[in-house]
């Protein structure tokens, strides 16, 4: 006789129930006044079951198929204390033994389903997704999923033949967490989630909390434990307890599938890039990696700005070990690792986060507030509870499972205004009347808040583009949190201005030095990225006016300007060697260039200046504030000249710019110096080893008591042609 009812069959043969745990697995029941067991199992594919005692396997007890659609079950007459079982299964020519799915209790305890409902579990990556583990002495995989509005949510692989019958997941509770326990599956094992909704469809999806994920174009998610690392970089993190806003930092932005290519056009790996990227930024002198996304995403030529693994280190260069190894070599060798982070937007792929339990689950219901028309893509919910924990705790994630440095934020601008990129129609106001999305805003006070008390060590960018006020300042002063922000404004004016020809330069002289007005407003980065060599805007030496020498004596110009500014730099991969190709994510930098002088010597020459920026603690020690900079002549737009320096924390540490934005050298030229002594020239863009013409200042020069520039002291030197000639005073030695 069949002990449960007949809907609840129907349910489970259906793949409807909401808890399948409830019939299937072992139970305890009653009948005519005695106790007694009762075994339940569905498997669609089985022509007989068997349910076999794991510690006696002598206690075999066959189960009778009551159902065609493979409907099994038992009483156990002479047993009434739930044991633990396997399950013998033949079916289809062949057969297997498994423990039984439904015979495990729940692994996230309500107290993780609380603090997930109320957004503040941090670590909630450790419980969503898949892990392996061993449960009740057995070892699997969990499963967890958030699917609040699905009808039933299984999980499906190789290991049950992608049928959605034969793994539903139990809801826990009222969360809309659904979870399971597979025992016997393994790392690499591919899966997804089936989510059937209320209105009848079946959607596959990849894990949002997965650690990795099989190679585009497929799509499947891979089981993989990422806790087994041993990481060598314990001295680094040491180093790096408490970033300083006073430290150099020097960034080289990659995109670590173009920066060089293998064989066939092949990408690198992980590993080679360690190999090879690493020793590289270290003798170019940078500080950190910047990486453009490396999270999981379909397209290529999104450059992994439209994730769908935001848990994912993308494998097509390898699996999530071998990054953390490239993670571990760069913090080995002193270099630090800053991560691309999207929470602007998604893509709309089927297997993403997009409609994940047929309904708006992580975006708007409604496409004016869910969704970036010119990019085809959905916004986050940023007021939703779950969604900022899914965001928070991923970037908790990055910095603590793969002790990434710092987060460069994506599309900040897109998050706080709800009109970006819309035009009359596409956006709704807020509460007030507004365009500002005040539920974006706190979300980034929060997350910056969180990781400031658990991480301080990280570091948090922002890449925005408008005026908002107060990017960088503290959240207890109402400002965003983040320590830095990208200075745009900066970048287009300086490249408007170099992209000139010098005739013409002396008009847009305010490009060059309204920089200065607004530098203090915010804790600057000077970027020169990726976006500026893309979609026909031409490299950075093409952006260069003149012949070939002239192209390159203004790259070595701008370079060296860029690094005297103020505010913290970045470069863009192919801009330290003149790369003269705009680039493409589809193949590699044209490293063939080396062979030729110009781009040789422009090699050496940014590598010379980047090892100089880090000697010299006057260009980088106070970078954010007045006391670190001043004018000496900013106001000679008629020669295209200007002059400054930079202050450290002695006097000996000055450092002092003359930059030539014209091809006409100035010979015994004066400029105003800051105090009275010996000036030598230590660093000049014309010099002939980096393939200028020579005209440098060599020897000693005193500085004479002739006021100049509005200064008492003074020095007559050699400017040359589209060049910068930076000095140093000397300091007597005592």
């Amino acid at each position: 006789m069949l002990s449960i009812d007949l809907d609840e069959l129907k349910e489970i043969i259906d793949s409807t129930h909401g808890d399948p745990h409830h019939i299937l697995g072992l139970h305890e029941a009653v009948s005519e006044k005695r106790r007694l067991l009762v075994g339940r199992a569905f498997i669609p594919q089985a022509n007989a079951i068997t349910l076999v005692d794991a510690a006696d396997p002598a206690s075999r007890y066959p189960m009778i198929k009551i159902h065609s659609d493979g409907f099994f079950e038992v009483t156990i007459k002479d047993r009434d204390e739930w044991f633990l079982y396997k399950l013998e299964v033949q079916g289809y020519g062949t057969s297997w033994e498994t423990y039984d799915p439904y015979s495990f209790s729940p692994v996230m305890s309500e107290l993780d389903r609380y603090l997930f409902g109320q957004g503040t579990h941090y670590e909630i990556y450790d419980k969503m997704g898949s892990h392996p583990l061993t449960h009740q002495g057995v070892e699997g995989v969990l499963f967890a999923v958030w699917a609040p509005n699905a009808k039933r949510v299984s999980v499906i692989g190789d290991f049950n033949a992608w049928d959605g019958r034969r793994n539903p997941m139990r809801a826990l509770g009222e969360s809309g967490i659904w979870e399971l326990f597979v025992p016997g599956l393994k790392q690499y094992d591919r899966y997804k989630y089936e989510v059937k909704t209320h209105g009848g469809d079946l959607l596959q999806k990849s894990d949002p909390y997965g650690n990795f994920a099989e190679l585009r174009p497929s799509t499947s998610s891979l089981v993989y434990d990422i806790s087994k690392h041993e990481w060598n970089d314990s001295e680094w993190i040491q180093s790096q307890k408490n970033h300083s806003l006073s430290a150099p930092m020097n960034m080289y932005e990659v995109h670590l599938g173009s920066w060089k290519r293998g064989e066939n056009g092949r990408f690198l790996t992980y590993s080679e890039l360690a190999k090879d990227l690493v020793p590289y930024v270290k003798e170019m002198g940078y500080t950190h990696i910047e990486l453009m996304p490396i999270e999981e995403h379909p397209f290529d030529g999104s450059w992994g700005y439209q994730l769908t693994g935001y848990f994912s280190p993308t494998s097509r260069y390898g699996n999530p070990d071998e990054f953390m190894s490239f993670v571990d070599t760069c913090h080995v060798n002193g270099i630090g690792v800053l991560l691309d982070w999207v929470p602007a937007h998604f893509p709309k792929d089927g297997h993403g986060l997009g409609r994940f339990d047929g309904t708006a689950l992580y975006e708007h219901e409604d496409p004016r507030k869910g969704e970036h028309p010119d990019w085809g893509t959905y916004i986050f919910n940023y007021g939703r509870n779950e969604v900022k924990n899914f965001l928070i705790s991923n970037a908790i994630f990055w910095i603590e499972k793969y002790h990434i440095d710092g987060l460069r934020v994506d599309a900040v601008a897109s998050m706080l205004y709800l009109d970006y990129g819309k035009q009359g129609g596409q956006w709704i106001p807020n509460q007030y009347g507004g365009n500002h999305n005040l539920e974006a805003v706190e979300f980034m006070k929060h997350m910056n808040s969180v990781l400031r008390k658990r991480c301080p060590q990280a570091i948090m960018i922002a890449e925005e583009s408008t005026a908002w006020a107060g990017v960088s300042r503290s959240v207890e002063y109402n400002g965003l949190g983040f320590d830095y922000k990208w200075n745009m404004g900066w970048m287009n004016d300086f490249l408007s201005y170099m992209s000139k020809d010098s005739i013409y330069r002396k008009y847009h002289h305010n490009n060059l030095t309204f920089g200065m007005v607004y530098a203090y407003t915010e804790n600057f980065i000077l970027v020169l990225s990726h976006d500026e060599v893309v979609h026909g805007k031409g490299s950075l030496v093409g952006k260069m006016p003149g012949d070939l020498w002239q192209k390159f004596a203004n790259l070595r110009a701008a370079l060296t300007y860029m690094i005297g500014h103020p505010g913290k730099k970045l470069l863009f991969m192919g801009g330290e060697f003149g790369q003269f190709d705009e680039w493409s994510e589809a193949r590699s930098l044209d490293w063939f260039l080396l062979q030729y002088d110009h781009h040789k010597h422009m090699q050496d020459y940014a590598r010379d200046i980047n090892h100089f920026y880090l000697n010299e603690r006057a260009l980088w020690y106070d970078d954010f504030s007045h006391s670190g900079f001043e004018w000496i002549n900013c106001g000679d737009w008629e020669k295209s000249f200007i002059s400054f320096f930079r202050k450290g924390a002695f006097r000996e540490e000055t450092v002092v710019f003359a930059c030539n934005f014209t091809p006409v050298p100035l010979f015994a030229h004066r400029i105003g110096v800051p105090f009275a002594g010996d000036y030598v020239e230590v660093l000049n863009s014309d010099d002939a080893k980096y393939g200028g013409s020579g005209v440098i200042n060599t020897g000693v020069m005193k500085a004479e008591k002739m006021p100049w520039d509005g200064r008492q002291y003074s020095i007559g030197l050699k400017i040359p042609p589209l060049g910068v000639s930076v000095l140093k005073p000397i300091v007597p030695a005592i």
